[in-house]
């Protein structure tokens, strides 16, 4: 049965003969894609590559799912997640994080000067002022004005999709990126300031190893965005990996862990948005959502990248 058949967008697919070396979630990906391409032909180095590609988001006044500039919690805090990982079992996180832009490199730091893999709150917080990093004020004024308003009615319902409307009051808010060199070398980082107006002390799934973000030598790396809870449930990034271990192709490991939280939680997900992104170490990809409207920017080894629609759980269910 051909790919339109089953519902999946065909630019999801790599081609036999095409390797993509970056892959990120969102059309905002694009810019990251191309600073993480930047420092990769600089230093060679993927870690630097994936850390410099997170920080673009991170750093955009206007984009509200990610950063400094992300909407607050219900009680008006902005706390920020970010893990960074490589094949070789190096992995740092922090969750919880107030007062510092660029959550990705506190995580990267973690990994590198301690012995922990994940800090969180005031332990994060502490870590990130001894070692030097840059406080910045957050909410910034258009955040706190959208969290004032909101506390007009104080109810929150998750929007699908939201990363791509950018101003709009942002709920399960993520970057990821996936780096696979031309030597099978991966890396990946995730980044975000979780869902808008969310109770105060909650984590997602996106600095959680397994969750948001997973990389394994000889196999390949996922990630995922979307409702953080529902990638939770099912270790949503390291099923995806163990599918590719045990032989799926990354298009084929997506969808499966797609369909599984929807066996697994039915009307609960209804008009929820989950996706995952997947790159093996010969550079495929896949990609697969619940709802339409899930993008992701894949760059080639030329430096090319292209904007490219997932195939997603609605449409298939359509053709049947």
């Amino acid at each position: 049965m051909g790919s339109a058949a089953l519902g999946l967008a065909a630019p999801a697919l790599a081609r036999p003969a095409e390797r993509t070396l970056i892959l990120s979630t969102w059309d905002f990906g694009a810019a990251a894609n191309a600073a993480a391409y930047a420092q990769w032909k600089k230093s060679g180095s993927l870690l630097d590559a994936v850390e410099a590609g997170a920080r673009i988001p991170e750093a955009d006044p206007e984009n509200h799912s990610v950063g400094h500039a992300g909407y607050p919690d219900r009680d008006g805090h902005v706390t920020l997640d970010a893990i960074i990982m490589d094949d070789r079992g190096n992995v740092g996180a922090v969750a919880a994080l107030e007062d510092f832009a660029h959550p990705i490199s506190v995580a990267r730091r973690v990994m590198e000067k301690t012995p922990h893999t994940f800090l969180v709150g005031e332990g994060a917080h502490q870590f990130a002022e001894a070692e030097g990093f840059d406080k910045v004020a957050m909410p910034t004024p258009e955040a706190e004005r959208a969290w004032r308003d909101w506390l007009k009615t104080a109810r929150y319902k998750p929007v699908a999709n939201s990363e791509n409307q950018r101003g709009s009051a942002l709920d399960h808010d993520t970057i990821g990126m996936l780096f696979c060199a031309p030597s099978g070398q991966l890396a990946g980082a995730c980044t975000t300031s979780g869902m808008a107006f969310k109770l105060r002390g909650r984590v997602g799934d996106s600095p959680q190893a397994g969750s948001g973000l997973f990389v394994e030598a000889g196999v390949g790396a996922a990630t995922a965005t979307g409702v953080g809870e529902e990638v939770t449930r099912i270790a949503g990034s390291a099923r995806v990996v163990a599918s590719m271990r045990a032989g799926m192709t990354p298009q084929a490991a997506c969808r499966e862990a797609v369909l599984h939280i929807a066996r697994l939680r039915g009307d609960a997900v209804r008009d929820a948005q989950v996706a995952f992104l997947a790159i093996d170490h010969r550079g495929r990809i896949g990609a697969f959502a619940l709802q339409p409207g899930f993008t992701f920017a894949a760059t080639d080894p030329a430096g090319r990248t292209r904007i490219q629609t997932a195939g997603n759980l609605k449409n298939l269910a359509t053709t049947k």
